[in-house]
């Protein structure tokens, strides 16, 4: 049977203090509405539909131009009433209806409820907890058939002493839905249209209502206020620790590590604390990195050491390079084999020869470096000039010496050497020396300034 889910996400949420829609605020990198979607998407639906309200138009240009058909809900009349603002779109077989606060649902849970739906079952995802303050109880008669869901501002006691909880995921038939939503009403304690009344009416036709539950409560917790979204972070974060510490990789401490996209590991990877990975990051066998290291969009080959306080973005290097500590490796920088960028020394858009070497204090951007080139403490290529960048292309076995100025445009031969201070703004053939600085001037017995005793000079 094919399928459509909707993704309610037209709240405020007013608890999270915060002008962003709710559903907008992230988890490990991304929107906990797009992990929503993304789970949403491994179902195979034929189409998404997100019903958005308060912050709507943020919501859409976050999400891009992803292939979704957005529903306004003008009112927040309840789920009920923001499920009918797409009635009118779904021509599937069944519906998912799914939400956009709830960020960490599994599609593995989502496929076993789905597998119960059919014209005589709908199907109900439910929860058991410890203390169900605040949930939607489920009521089930002597055969132990769902027959309805109590909110819990209406429960009475005895309702609230049931532990199985209402998640607010369910599954039915498209017929189903377009049957019961018109009969939906509004005589509640909220004054609002709940989905979850649908339950009783199918039970009322003789529907039977399938509950299935997911692996752990942490699933189906929504988010309402920032503690939750930090507690689910950390939910998050522990099982992408676990899961790399099941792969072979060493961590010095699981809790103190923060995945934001998808880091892929060699063997024998190991990963000190407070490191975080951002968006697509492979690291080959063998490679180590520091502790509290940021690691954007990079590809780090096998061997490779990594040390403390560095921060790479789109950054690619070959085996055995060594970085750090306190490097700041900026896009397009790729480094060869044995390259060395160490402590304080950042580049952008630089390609860092086989066995070179930027040790300290130094800045590298758009220049090519080739083999072992040493380049002295304190060296920058002055690549820009107020309007356009420009490039230094420094050939093999070249060593600059220390506080150096590379004026670009400029091409230095293989095997020159910079005299340390200089600012050399010509080319220079290969095997040269090179110095451009100002004259020693020395004078022998220079009577300093003093203060006299009145405290002038």
């Amino acid at each position: 049977m094919t399928l459509d889910v909707v993704i309610l996400a037209a709240g405020q949420g007013k608890r999270m203090r915060s002008n962003t829609p709710k559903v907008l605020h992230p988890l490990a990198g991304k929107p906990m509405l797009r992990h929503v979607i993304d789970t949403a998407l491994q179902l195979d639906a034929h189409r998404l539909h997100v019903v958005i309200g308060h912050g709507g138009d943020q919501v859409r240009l976050a999400l891009g131009n992803s292939a979704l058909n957005f529903a306004v809900q003008h009112e927040q009349r309840g789920t009920g009433h923001a499920v009918a603002q797409v009635a009118d779109d779904l021509d599937q077989d069944k519906v998912l209806v799914l939400y956009g606060d709830v960020p960490l649902i599994r599609h593995e849970t989502l496929q076993g409820l789905l597998s119960q739906v059919d014209e005589r079952r709908m199907g109900l995802l439910t929860v058991t907890l410890e203390d169900p303050t605040g949930y939607g109880r489920i009521v089930r008669d002597a055969q132990n058939e769902v027959v309805a869901i109590v909110e819990h501002k209406d429960a009475s006691e005895q309702q609230r002493a049931i532990t199985e909880c209402n998640t607010g995921i369910m599954a039915m038939t498209r017929a189903q839905l377009q049957r019961w939503l018109p009969q939906l009403s509004a005589d509640n304690a909220q004054g609002e249209y709940y989905l979850t009344d649908v339950v009783a009416m199918a039970a009322a036709e003789g529907v039977s209502v399938a509950t299935a539950q997911p692996s752990s409560p942490l699933e189906v917790e929504g988010v309402n206020n920032r503690s939750q979204l930090a507690r689910l972070e950390r939910a998050y974060q522990a099982g992408v620790a676990e899961a790399l510490l099941e792969a072979g990789v060493a961590l010095a401490d699981p809790s103190r590590l923060d995945v934001r996209g998808r880091l892929v590991c060699g063997q024998d990877v190991s990963i000190d604390v407070g490191c975080v990975f951002e968006g697509e990051v492979e690291l080959g066998e063998g490679v180590h990195v520091g502790p509290y290291c940021v690691i954007r969009n990079s590809h780090i080959g096998a061997g490779s050491v990594i040390e403390s306080h560095s921060v790479l973005d789109g950054v690619e290097t070959e085996g055995l390079t060594h970085i750090g500590p306190f490097a700041r490796l900026r896009p397009g920088t790729r480094l060869a084999a044995k390259a060395k960028v160490g402590n304080f020394v950042e580049t952008k858009n630089a390609e860092v020869g086989e066995g070179s070497k930027i040790n300290h204090l130094s800045y590298v951007g758009d220049a090519r470096l080739g083999k072992s080139v040493n380049v002295g403490a304190g060296t920058i290529t002055c690549n820009y000039d107020g309007t356009h960048k420009h490039f230094t292309d420094i050939g093999d076995e070249v060593f600059v010496g220390s506080n150096s100025a590379l004026v670009a445009p400029l091409v230095l031969g293989r095997g020159v050497t910079v005299g340390a201070g200089s600012t050399i703004s010509k080319d220079v053939e290969a095997g040269a020396l090179t110095v451009a600085r100002g004259r020693q001037v020395t004078k022998r017995d220079w009577p300093r300034p003093r203060k006299n005793q009145s405290g002038e000079h």
